[in-house]
């Protein structure tokens, strides 16, 4: 039934017509991507250009058409933090030092980041990672396991993540941060 219907389909797509809306797909990476992986079910040269210069949908391109890392599309996914993590985690399946810079500077990326890719503290991001309550509590608890002092001035001053340091980073009361009991 699959076979026939790629056929069907494949002969829809000799019409000018037909010709001329493929075109048009190719010209937008959402839909130049679902072309690809619905119909085409492989690599459409054609539509990678502008699917590559789409950080999102590179990401999947390189994932799930092509199946491993994407060369020409790696300089706009690098310039997107929450992509970059990704296609380092779910593509090269490891550090990628092109995009630390970037996603570095994004609190929830560079804890992922460091949790699931490194495996590891990751210092330079520290400073960024420090600035926002949740994510400073969250690489403390599972990625530093333990204090983050950096961090401490943040998440005192936010009282639902000063609680949660306090009882499962610190597991004691936090008095400087007004917490006096678990």
């Amino acid at each position: 039934m699959k076979k026939t219907l790629a056929k069907i389909i494949e002969k829809i797509n000799e019409t000018p017509e037909a010709k001329k809306q493929i075109r048009q797909l190719a010209k937008d990476s959402l839909w130049a991507y679902r072309y690809t992986r619905d119909v085409i079910g492989g690599r459409w040269t054609e539509a990678e250009p502008m699917i590559a210069k789409d950080a999102y949908w590179a990401y999947w391109y390189a994932r799930k058409i092509i199946g491993g890392r994407w060369p020409e599309a790696e300089k706009y996914i690098t310039k997107d933090p929450w992509n970059a993590y990704l296609y380092a985690e779910d593509v090269i399946r490891g550090r990628w030092p092109e995009a630390e810079p970037v996603i570095a500077k994004e609190p929830s990326q560079a804890y992922k980041y460091a949790k699931e890719v490194l495996k590891k503290p990751w210092p330079e991001a520290e400073s960024y990672i420090a600035k926002d309550p949740e994510w400073a509590y969250r690489y403390a608890r599972d990625v530093i396991h333990g204090r983050f002092p950096e961090a401490e001035p943040i998440i005192a001053k936010d009282p639902f993540w000063a609680r949660e340091y306090a009882r499962y980073v610190l597991k004691r009361p936090w008095p400087e941060a007004g917490i006096y009991e678990l």
